[in-house]
């Protein structure tokens, strides 16, 4: 007994130690090999809106051949577009930024003088070793790299189209059973659904933040109005984090371009009242039948996957945990972690997104009664 116990315990251990091995090669592989990833991910979710956008097409009356190339067109110029027009702005509160840091540094002193002496003298010197020049410049530079990255998401994303017709043909002959292929499918189907919906919504949240955002620099006669809505509306893709920074780099800007205290204290008040009302009544509002993710779990994932990809990372955070959420709840042996990413501690199946097909089981059925994937 002494030694099958001993083996057990030994198997136990190497068990444990191949695990740490295997994670700790998937998360190096994950690092290595980000600058493929992130735009194969990235790819991945283009596809799955370009698709939608075919159906709308389609369902015009303009064939299925046509509606293709002219649904990618517009994707892909839309998103050379986009990249190119945020690295515009990027470049532009950069550059009007590095112009008002001197006035900015020299109205400092005069906010905390109230402090004292020493106090201030301390604050103040810190503040001058901070590089906010070099970070800025650095920080465009970042935003430079969106446009060759977006290229590149085109091209994943043309090459996966070349080949959609021929998915649910690998899927069968990967799976070998109609009923099992067709239950693959349905997950895929739903992780897609679930993550463009969160997206359509995740865009008009930001998209009437940014616009209130805009709106309080315009009555403030502030510049860079447009440039910070912008990024707003990017940041806002976030969660949690982004507003927060959002609302950091605009009251940061009014200041520099003011020297104001008063009118900086405003628009910080303004922006926050925008933000958490927009966060915490409109977007749980819209997206609460959405998700049904943990909020911690939306954190955790946020930093994992940020420290991983960095800010790419962060806006992949919430679609990662969707479709990790969905597909683990099909899977036995990893449904505790849905449980754990679920809101609730009821993980969704996401089948109930999908409609079901003629000779093959209820989303229900399929649940109780067949074995799991």
């Amino acid at each position: 007994m002494e030694k099958s116990s001993q083996a057990v315990l030994r198997d136990r251990l190497q068990t444990g130690f191949l695990g740490i091995i295997a994670l700790a090669l998937v998360l190096f592989l994950l690092v290595q090999a980000r600058f493929i990833l992130i735009p194969l991910a990235i790819a991945i979710i283009v596809f799955s809106l370009t698709s939608d956008a075919i159906g709308v097409i389609a369902r015009q009356g303009v064939p299925n051949w046509l509606a293709t190339p002219i649904a990618l067109g517009l994707i892909a110029t839309g998103l050379l577009w986009l990249t190119s027009g945020f690295v515009a702005q990027v470049n532009e509160v950069v550059s009007t930024a590095i112009t008002y840091m001197e006035r900015a540094q020299a109205a400092i002193p005069e906010l905390i003088e109230w402090a004292g002496p020493n106090i201030t003298d301390t604050l103040t010197s810190a503040l001058s070793d901070i590089n906010l020049t070099g970070w800025m410049r650095g920080a465009a530079g970042q935003a430079g790299s969106l446009v060759s990255g977006s290229v590149l998401v085109i091209l994943f994303v043309g090459f996966m189209f070349a080949e959609r017709m021929f998915f649910p043909q690998k899927i069968q002959r990967l799976i070998g059973n109609d009923e099992d292929a067709h239950h693959v499918r349905a997950i895929f189907a739903s992780i897609m659904r679930r993550v463009n919906r969160y997206l359509v919504v995740k865009t008009l949240v930001s998209l009437a933040t940014a616009l209130c955002i805009w709106a309080i620099f315009k009555i403030a006669g502030l510049e860079l109005a447009g440039p910070v809505a912008v990024m707003t509306f990017v940041l806002n893709f976030i969660p949690s984090v982004g507003s927060i920074v959002a609302t950091i780099v605009a009251v940061a800007l009014a200041f520099a371009m003011t020297g104001d205290f008063q009118l900086t204290i405003i628009v910080l008040l303004a922006c926050t009242a925008v933000q958490f009302s927009i966060g915490n009544v409109l977007d749980p509002m819209l997206l609460g039948q959405t998700l049904r993710l943990s909020s911690l779990g939306i954190i955790l994932s946020l930093a994992f996957w940020g420290t991983l990809w960095g800010v790419p990372g962060m806006f992949l955070a919430v679609p990662i945990m969707v479709a990790l959420m969905i597909a683990c709840a099909h899977i036995p042996w990893l449904r505790g972690l849905a449980v754990v990413l679920s809101r609730e501690g009821l993980p969704d199946d996401g089948l109930t997104d999908v409609p079901e097909k003629p000779g093959v089981l209820p989303p229900a059925e399929q649940s109780a009664d067949r074995p799991r994937l």
